[in-house]
């Protein structure tokens, strides 16, 4: 694949160490001009522009990696899509569900794939898990149950995620979103949303706590818990079954080691059949959501996980927060 890619920060970063040998980083974009440059430094023989319309309307580049702040994630993807690229944008891809709508639309209409970076699908003891489920183990679904955070750091709240014009949201629209993402990889939609937000620690404008509980329509629940105010990073997913639970721990690096466990009932009840999986080691996600949004683009298929997913999640992110500036509505 020709590639641009737009946001030459920690992400940007990430998506090119993510390419495949075979793939060519063409051009990279920012606004930050020295930035820019040493992106670009990295992908051999890309260009370093400042001016991102650019970038995406260049005849060599046929795919882009939209990587920015939140607020420009919508309007770069809109562009590429008009210019007929085919685009990987980073979630929550949009500040809000309604900056999603003419992107749905562009896209059907130019006939190319858009895939959203929700990267969380592509973790090995999520694929795993996921392969689990597809095969029937757990019997019919329940409940999930899952928490996610992180403690921030010092002048967090002076960072762009804090301001509500540029990331349209605090902390369920950073890490909540992936929450509520795999919640309904597994689920299903939900008919039924309620939940809270609030500013508990952090000097800033948006949350940095957020509280759902999610019902579908057949009657299974998600109760996600997503914070800034984790002091040590968690990530736990826990998927119940009437015959068996799943339970994830960790993302690698400061989240802890990635494990799966898979909790089989005996027909006598008491403790259960355990089974364990690690994976110790650099976090393959990126790659291995790269590889598939290849294969989905030669393919000529719809994203694994597209717009639809991205606007169904903040949807329900804004409908909490709605709920949670009028609570006399829940």
């Amino acid at each position: 694949m020709k590639v641009a890619i737009i946001g030459c920060g920690l992400i940007g970063q990430k998506r090119l160490r993510s390419l495949r040998a075979d793939d060519q980083v063409v051009v990279v974009a920012d606004p930050v001009k020295e930035r820019a440059q040493a992106l670009a430094a990295q992908a051999r023989g890309a260009a370093a522009l400042t001016d991102w319309r650019a970038a995406v309307e260049r005849a060599d580049v046929e795919v882009v990696f939209v990587s920015t702040s939140n607020d420009a994630l919508a309007p770069v993807t809109l562009a590429a899509v008009e210019a007929g690229k085919h685009v990987l944008v980073e979630k929550p891809a949009a500040r809000a569900p309604e900056e999603l709508v003419p992107v749905i639309a562009a896209a059907e209409r130019q006939g190319v794939c858009v895939q959203v970076g929700f990267n969380h699908r592509y973790h090995p003891a999520l694929q795993q898990a996921r392969r689990l489920f597809d095969d029937g183990v757990l019997g019919p679904m329940m409940f999930i149950r899952a928490r996610y955070g992180h403690g921030g750091r010092v002048g967090y709240d002076k960072e762009w995620r804090a301001n509500p014009a540029v990331s349209g949201g605090g902390e369920l629209l950073d890490q909540g979103v992936h929450l509520i993402d795999l919640s309904r990889w597994f689920l299903g939609d939900f008919a039924s949303v309620q939940g809270h937000v609030g500013t508990f620690f952090w000097d800033m404008p948006v949350e940095d706590n957020g509280f759902l509980l999610l019902r579908t329509a057949g009657g299974q629940v998600a109760w996600l818990h997503a914070t800034w105010t984790e002091w040590k990073n968690t990530f736990s997913f826990e998927i119940f079954g009437r015959d068996a639970k799943l339970q994830i721990e960790g993302l690698g690096g400061s989240y802890g080691v990635e494990t799966l466990r898979y909790y089989k009932m005996k027909p006598s009840m008491g403790p259960p059949e355990t089974t364990s999986w690690e994976y110790p080691g650099e976090d393959h996600s990126w790659r291995l959501e790269l590889a598939a949004f290849a294969t989905v683009i030669a393919a000529r298929r719809p994203a694994a996980v597209g717009l639809r997913d991205a606007h169904a999640a903040l949807s329900i992110v804004h409908q909490v927060y709605a709920l949670s500036r009028n609570p006399d509505e829940s």
